[in-house]
């Protein structure tokens, strides 16, 4: 249960997070096309992340397990760090920044995935703390782990649609509604921080 508590708060940290995919989803809510807005928040993600989750499986069968102990303090310390330096940040965006937005076409919809798969962020996650608990199934078996990635799924694509849906039925009031999440979310990945540290350090 500890693990699956562990990837919904991760994932929705990522999932209340401002994206290019979101922004699209947006544009979709706007003129009643929920179904296409779905479609975007998930699909694409779903395929990436199914691409990472393999690439990270084989990645830590590859190394030894104390160097993958060692991952997981990096992780924690980044999580700690992004979210700190992004709170320190957060006043500094502009309205305009955070209200960019962008229209539906397939085109997009690739550039704004391949945008978060180059995402720094998004190797960190992967490698820094997906990796780690994959590897304690090299331990435990991969089944302990299975939960983390179910709620990592939950939490990520449940807070996406309901940031999008939030952001959208606030349509006048979405810059503040963005800068607010993304406080959110940022709190949320200080606190995931802390908690993948005291896990790295017990484990």
């Amino acid at each position: 249960m500890d693990l699956f508590l562990l990837g919904v708060a991760m994932g929705a940290a990522g999932g209340l997070l401002p994206s290019p995919l979101q922004m699209i989803a947006l544009t979709q809510v706007a003129i009643g096309r929920w179904g296409r807005a779905i479609f975007v928040l998930m699909g694409p993600s779903l395929i990436v992340d199914g691409a990472f989750l393999v690439l990270t499986f084989f990645f830590v069968r590859l190394i030894p397990l104390g160097i993958v102990h060692n991952i997981g303090y990096l992780g924690g310390t980044v999580l700690i760090g992004f979210a700190t330096y992004t709170l320190i940040q957060i006043h500094r965006k502009t309205e305009e920044e955070m209200a960019s937005s962008a229209g539906f076409t397939l085109a997009g919809v690739v550039v704004a995935e391949m945008a978060e798969v180059a995402a720094p962020g998004t190797w960190v996650y992967w490698l820094t703390i997906a990796g780690p608990i994959l590897a304690e199934g090299r331990v435990h078996g991969y089944g302990h782990v299975v939960p983390f990635f179910v709620g990592g799924a939950v939490g990520f694509y449940g807070a996406a649609v309901f940031a999008t849906a939030l952001i959208s039925w606030g349509a006048r009031l979405h810059k503040r509604l963005k800068q607010h999440l993304v406080l959110a979310a940022n709190i949320l990945l200080l606190l995931m921080g802390i908690t993948y540290l005291v896990r790295a350090y017990f484990g």
